[in-house]
């Protein structure tokens, strides 16, 4: 099931033609396997090398003869391949194919979404660096709290971006495991050598232990681990959904020519990418939850694992490349506004500024409780009747008789709080390139 937004990359992992293509080359290493063990002539092993292909429609056309895909897959190999088909799939089960071949598949798809992860990094730190001096007000629960700079929102991004491509590269390790032991796990009917042989040739580490599937906690890992990346992304899109609204309007997505917000009202600008990414986060996640049930089967193996799967992994990496993407070019594209900033840092009358105000009336030797009540009293009034704080600092006897003029201006300094910037950003190592 790919989504119709995939792109041609990743779509291509999880095609037919991808994974019947897996399961050929699994099938003709471990003839490979068996004839180094004396089990395949070599005669035979070169014809089934030269033979050996397949046809989708008519693998499609047996399975409906057979409901069993896989023996499908390997009654159309016998067609081609002849008389020699009856050393291909020796001492092997089913799951040894599907099992294996996914694993590649997965690791594939890993290998683009670790891509996807590095080009965003790259755009983030680029973001992150041009606007490392550009004030803004911080916000708690909502509300104004104190300045901040938005390269340094854009710096907490790249920390959080960079966590997820660590876990992307751990999940694709975790994943990159094959299983060649036949029914049950006993490797009763194949010796272990075809499975060390068919691993090492596919790129993947060998199960120490198996039952008849590869064990679903891998799978559950690698899920679980593309829903925390598509949350940090749906949390990166909702604060642009946040900063675009009209009353902030501090950045806004890409709109071009031609673009439309709404059918009914021309004016709309709408942050539409935002919101599409908030809304793929949340099936990516449903599909985790779907894996994470997938982890208790009975016994040795069930099938009820096989049905979700070729639904959510796919859909989950095809969600997330086209996501992960989707984001970098709006942020590559994203419409700053340093003066909507500097005009929002002024919306509460110079209320921002209340702690500097209390911490230099402790620092004249009143009780922190003494200077809460004196600077709350006041940023209150400001905020309530929309008067200048510091006007009424400077008014105030109560403040003035332990602040000087220029003290009370000190405390209104937009870069006090950005001191420390140059020193955040040295130890993320966000430094020009």
């Amino acid at each position: 099931m790919i989504a119709r937004y995939s792109l041609p990359r990743m779509k291509a992992v999880w095609e037919d033609e991808n994974r019947f293509k897996k399961w050929l080359e699994i099938e003709i290493l471990a003839c490979e396997a068996q004839s180094e063990l004396g089990k395949v002539p070599a005669a035979a092993l070169a014809e089934i090398k030269s033979r050996a292909e397949f046809n989708k429609s008519r693998i499609e056309d047996l399975e409906k003869e057979t409901n069993h895909e896989v023996i499908a897959f390997l009654k159309n190999l016998s067609e081609n391949v002849g008389e020699p088909e009856r050393y291909i799939h020796v001492g092997l089960t089913s799951s040894d194919i599907i099992d294996t071949g996914l694993s590649v598949q997965m690791k594939e798809a890993a290998e683009i979404l670790i891509a996807d992860s590095e080009e965003l990094l790259m755009v983030l730190r680029k973001k992150a660096f041009e606007h490392k001096d550009t004030v803004m007000i911080g916000r708690t629960h909502g509300v104004h709290a104190e300045p901040t700079t938005f390269g340094l929102k854009m710096a907490l991004w790249v920390q959080e971006m960079e966590r997820n491509l660590n876990r992307l590269v751990k999940a694709q390790e975790i994943i990159s495991v094959g299983k060649i032991s036949g029914a049950v796990g006993t490797y009763s009917n194949i010796d272990p050598f075809v499975e060390n042989y068919v691993c090492a040739k596919l790129g993947l580490e060998r199960a120490k232990v198996s039952s008849q599937i590869l064990q679903r906690d891998r799978h559950a890992d690698y899920m679980t681990t593309l829903a925390v990346v598509a949350s940090s992304l749906e949390k990166f899109a909702t604060e642009i959904r946040n900063l675009q609204r009209t009353e902030i309007l501090e950045v806004e997505e890409p709109f071009r020519k031609g673009h439309k917000g709404s059918s009914a009202m021309p004016h709309k600008k709408n942050p539409i990418i935002s919101e599409r990414i908030c809304g793929i986060s949340r099936v990516i996640r449903a599909n985790a939850f779907a894996a994470l049930e997938n982890v208790s089967l009975w016994h040795e193996r069930d099938i009820s694992h096989s049905s979700a799967e070729r639904v959510i992994i796919p859909g989950s990496t095809v969600l997330l490349d086209y996501i992960l993407n989707k984001f970098s070019r709006m942020m590559e594209n994203l419409s700053v506004y340093p003066e909507n900033m500097e005009k929002n840092l002024g919306a509460t009358h110079g209320v921002i500024f209340s702690q500097r105000v209390l911490l230099a009336l402790v620092g004249k030797g009143l009780s922190r409780e003494e200077a809460y009540e004196l600077v709350q009293e006041k940023a209150m009034k400001a905020w309530r009747d929309g008067e200048n704080f510091k006007d009424l600092l400077l008014k105030d006897h109560a403040v003035s008789e332990h602040l000087s003029f220029q003290e009370i201006k000190d405390c209104f300094d937009y870069q006090y709080y950005l001191r420390n910037t140059d020193q955040i950003f040295e130890r993320l190592k966000l430094i020009p390139r």
